[in-house]
């Protein structure tokens, strides 16, 4: 692989990592809303925004056919829709500790998951980096293994956190294997048709969440007690996290192979926890700062295995 290629499919997972960071930390910002409020907003607003990004892009989007549509429906449906319920829910049922462990494996699930099909690395030159990862996951989440207990929804709880898991999994590994098949398939233009497959999915959310909290007392529905930030994060989510994250996402799908593009998730997490420390206004404890450390390792380990079995010095 040159040197070029696997730099800007890095600089390009690292970037959606940055992005999406930003999901994580808009909770803390409104831990008055629902986690339903929180998925459907981010997703309406996702949709609405790829509106006249979609006309400026009209000509390429006009050469998707039927069945380039029917699988940004289906991206978006698993890898968007079910994967944030299920996971908002999870939360609920379980707290956070379970569902945040569970989800922080993606990143060596989705390189297991990836490597077992065509051209895989042979699994010496992968485990090193999938287990220097590992370690850090568990460093990183220390505080969340101390916190797990059982609750009277624990098990459906660990189930739905599962469900997320595999959504998650499974969106990565189809997306780059759709636009290997499409190379002339721009990532903006894929970008935009996912944010408006994902737009009528997001309205039938909302308005199943507005006849639910029509019975319900507490609520201010549409826009709940902080009109203005809420929209504001939305929006902003919307455009960052979803479509410029699924833009970058999807340029370093088509630039690196699944199964490193699968390590690069960990930008994620660490993009998540430079936020959550920076709204707490502390530090991260010895423990969390050598597990990010053994994670950016890491992905520094699988990146350069897959230079050396691009460059033939893998044997």
């Amino acid at each position: 692989m040159p040197f070029q290629t696997l730099l800007q499919g890095v600089l390009s997972a690292l970037g959606a990592g940055v992005v999406w960071g930003l999901v994580f930390v808009a909770p803390q910002i409104l831990s008055d809303y629902p986690p339903a409020m929180l998925a459907f907003g981010r997703y309406l607003a996702f949709g609405l925004i790829c509106l006249p990004l979609a006309w400026r892009d009209r000509r390429r989007l006009a050469l998707l056919e039927r069945r380039d549509w029917l699988a940004a429906l289906e991206l978006s449906l698993i890898g968007n829709i079910l994967y944030y319920l299920s996971l908002a829910a999870a939360i609920q049922l379980a707290g956070g500790a379970l569902p945040t462990l569970i989800i922080g494996t993606l990143p060596v699930v989705i390189a297991i998951v990836s490597n077992t099909h065509a051209n895989p690395l042979p699994w010496r030159h992968l485990l090193p980096s999938l287990a220097v990862i590992v370690l850090g996951i568990a460093l990183v989440n220390q505080h969340e293994l101390a916190q797990l207990h059982g609750t009277a929804h624990y098990g459906l709880g660990a189930i739905l956190a599962i469900a997320a898991l595999a959504c998650w999994t499974w969106y990565p590994v189809r997306n780059a294997r759709w636009l290997r098949l499409h190379p002339g398939l721009s990532s903006s233009t894929w970008a935009t048709a996912q944010g408006l497959t994902t737009l009528p999915l997001s309205l039938i959310g909302m308005s199943g969440a507005g006849l639910w909290f029509a019975g319900e007392a507490g609520f201010a529905f549409p826009l709940g007690p902080r009109p203005l930030v809420y929209t504001g994060l939305m929006l902003a989510i919307g455009l960052l996290a979803s479509w410029l994250g699924t833009l970058l996402w999807n340029r370093a799908s088509r630039l690196l192979p699944t199964a490193l593009v699968g390590q690069m998730i960990v930008f994620e997490t660490l993009a998540a926890l430079s936020y959550a420390f920076l709204w707490r206004g502390s530090l991260p404890t010895l423990p969390v700062a050598a597990g990010i450390l053994l994670l950016i390792t890491g992905v520094l380990l699988g990146v350069r295995a897959f230079q050396h079995q691009t460059t033939g010095e893998t044997g």
